[in-house]
């Protein structure tokens, strides 16, 4: 089996689907449309939250030979591959979302094998080993938690992914010191529900409950990965210690998500959130007071069932005095199975679309703001690959990505993978720009400093 160069030439194409939202589920049939137009022939392997909801709908669609769900993404290789035995794969991602349909069987569809089972019966985090296809990335992403304890009104999440389930530490540690030995020089710790990592473990000797911050120390003690990058972790899970931690350490990039979903009270209490929006205000005033270049950002939600325009003033007011760097705006979107979908007083469409815009430009504007903070500074950033994603900035330079979140323009041509310094000279279209510092690139002392 080797990978194909794009879609039309291959003979298995692999999508991988979110199901967080409706227009998610769209783009996920759309672009299994779109495949099995461009290339007929090809047999599509349909994975993900999506295909664990409601696989028979991914299975009655044109070009789809197999649905397998979450219960058996880790064995995703072994299962499709039969299918494809010598010949070339291509792999896409599709962002989708979906309902809940329980699922404690495997099925056989008529167009399509289905192979999903009940995701609640699994009890541990069966991943897959991380690898990179064709070294394409210079942050891979290592996915040490999975499902979510939280049940919010809105979220089917738990549902397709079951309970929280945590890698273990030693297989995270050989994980970590494998991608190193494979020269990578930052990695990204991800989860569902990342700051519960460790509460599935068996209690230390010490009578003392597994925390995330735990891992943190771990990784930083038994392996010499020069950067760690901390993905989304819910408001109540950013302890002092973990805010200390990041705060302190040259090791750990200066960046912090933590998902708000609405600033108003009542509005998370509906949501059935675990925290109110003086907690939420707190943490936030922390992290930047800690750490005062740290990027932050944060999910937002508009137009949860019955949302009035004095909650959503509650939302927008927190937003502008907040030291936000960047924001996730989503409109809610119902999910059938979920408390939410039933709830009276629906926020029609085209006022939920307008908050939507008020927000994406206030946060735009804040954006903008942290980013001219940084014109004239010297910075610290790693060289993207190519192919990442780019914007017509960069034509004949590279890309970086900043310890602290931000994308960087430089007018030198430099090698992927290489930390560099950086005096930037300007902010536009989102991004910074810049040239390289006499000096040139960053010494590993500097970064394991």
């Amino acid at each position: 089996m080797e990978r194909a160069v794009d879609v039309r030439s291959a003979s298995l194409v692999v999508l991988n689907t979110c199901t967080v939202t409706a227009p998610a589920d769209q783009d996920a049939r759309a672009a299994v449309r779109r495949v099995h137009r461009e290339n007929p022939g090809a047999r599509i392997v349909v994975t993900g939250c999506y295909a664990q909801r409601a696989p028979e709908e991914l299975a009655s669609l044109p070009g789809v030979t197999q649905v397998i769900g979450n219960s058996h993404k880790h064995r995703l290789a072994e299962i499709a591959h039969p299918l494809a035995e010598g010949d070339a794969v291509a792999t896409g991602l599709v962002q989708a979302v979906a309902n809940f349909v329980p699922l404690d069987r495997l099925v056989s569809a008529e167009r399509a094998d289905v192979v999903v089972s009940d995701i609640f019966a699994h009890t541990e985090l069966l991943a897959a080993p991380v690898f990179d296809a064709a070294n394409e990335r210079t942050r891979p992403n290592l996915k040490v938690q999975d499902g979510c304890d939280n049940r919010c009104s809105f979220c089917v999440i738990p549902f397709v992914r079951g309970q929280s389930r945590s890698l273990s530490p030693e297989r995270i540690v050989t994980e970590v010191n494998t991608l190193v030995l494979a020269g990578f020089r930052e990695l990204v710790i991800s989860g569902i529900n990342l700051g519960r990592w460790g509460r599935d473990l068996e209690i230390s000797a010490t009578a003392r409950t597994v925390r995330f911050e735990d891992l943190i120390h771990l990784i930083l003690n038994e392996t010499s990965l020069e950067k760690l990058r901390i993905s989304s972790v819910e408001p109540m899970d950013w302890s002092d210690e973990l805010i200390a931690l990041v705060a302190s350490s040259p090791r750990i990039a200066k960046h912090a998500h933590v998902p708000m979903q609405s600033g108003s009270d009542a509005v998370l209490r509906r949501m059935h959130r675990k925290y109110r929006p003086w907690h939420y205000r707190d943490k936030i005033e922390k992290i930047r007071w800690a750490i005062p270049d740290a990027a932050i950002g944060a999910d937002v939600m508009v137009g949860f069932p019955g949302e009035s325009e004095k909650e959503f003033e509650e939302t927008r007011r927190i937003v502008e005095e907040l030291p936000f760097t960047y924001l996730h705006v989503f409109t809610y979107s119902p999910r059938p199975g979920t408390p939410a979908a039933t709830m009276k007083n629906q926020v029609p469409g085209q006022i939920a679309r307008e908050r939507n815009r008020v927000l994406r430009e206030l946060a735009a504007q804040k954006k903008n703001a942290f980013l001219q903070t940084h014109v004239g500074r010297d910075v610290q950033a790693i060289t993207l690959h190519p192919d990442s994603h780019s914007s017509a900035t960069c034509t004949t330079g590279s890309r970086a990505l900043t310890d602290n979140f931000l994308p960087l323009i430089l007018r030198e041509r430099v090698d992927a993978n290489r930390w560099i310094r950086s005096r930037v000279e300007r902010a536009e279209n989102g991004e910074l720009v810049g040239s390289l510092i006499e000096s040139g690139v960053c010494t590993d002392s500097e970064i394991l400093a």
